[in-house]
């Protein structure tokens, strides 16, 4: 495994753990609105590293080690480093300009930066098969375009306690840096590029019209 991604894997696990059997530590350093508006910025980064419990961790973190290398076999360690932390902030600078005036919104997780990771793969290798459950075969770039209308429906319909926003801005960060980072992709998988940016215009386009 990659040190850096092995890195990111630890810190996740330890400060999680941390998280897991200090709430106020948990409650210091997770993303919350009314906390961010009044100066606590580094909520905006800390919260990407905490966890609600030990499942929501292993999820987020086999995500990351599962597509993590295609990311990092194309695009090299560095580029790796900046999908990741900055899918990490385009989730929260998203989930805060949705909810900025919901000031008791709280959120943690690495959702968004894996996320950014997972539509990084899927750009570079669109045709790469995923397993849903581990059983249902899907194509990458399939997947990602039902991921993100599934995240702009749970977005509108707010009946779950699932960081959708977080998702979406992660998905965002990683589609935007990829292609900044290779935009060779743009030429050689044209469909593919087009068809992932048309969610991220419905979802625009409905915040626009005020229909989230």
């Amino acid at each position: 495994m990659n040190i850096i991604l092995a890195g990111i894997i630890v810190a996740n696990a330890v400060i999680s753990y941390k998280g897991f059997n200090d709430l106020s530590f948990f409650r210091k350093y997770e993303f919350h609105v009314g906390s961010i508006r009044s100066g606590e910025q580094i909520r905006m980064f800390s919260s990407g590293f905490l966890h609600v419990d030990m499942m929501h961790l292993i999820f987020n973190m086999l995500t990351l080690y599962f597509f993590a290398p295609t990311v990092i076999d194309n695009l090299h360690a560095f580029s790796f480093i900046l999908i990741y932390f900055g899918s990490l902030i385009f989730g929260n600078l998203l989930t805060m300009m949705f909810h900025k005036n919901d000031y008791s919104y709280r959120a943690v997780g690495a959702s968004g930066a894996v996320m950014g990771v997972l539509y990084s793969s899927i750009l570079l290798e669109p045709n790469n098969e995923l397993l849903i459950y581990g059983v249902i075969p899907i194509q990458g770039y399939i997947f990602g375009i039902l991921y993100l209308l599934y995240s702009i429906y749970g977005m509108k319909a707010k009946n779950d306690n699932i960081g959708h926003t977080a998702h979406f801005g992660g998905a965002i960060g990683g589609y935007l840096i990829t292609l900044i980072k290779q935009p060779s992709l743009i030429t050689d998988h044209t469909f593919i590029v087009i068809l992932l940016l048309v969610p991220i215009i419905i979802l625009f386009g409905m915040a626009k019209l005020g229909k989230l």
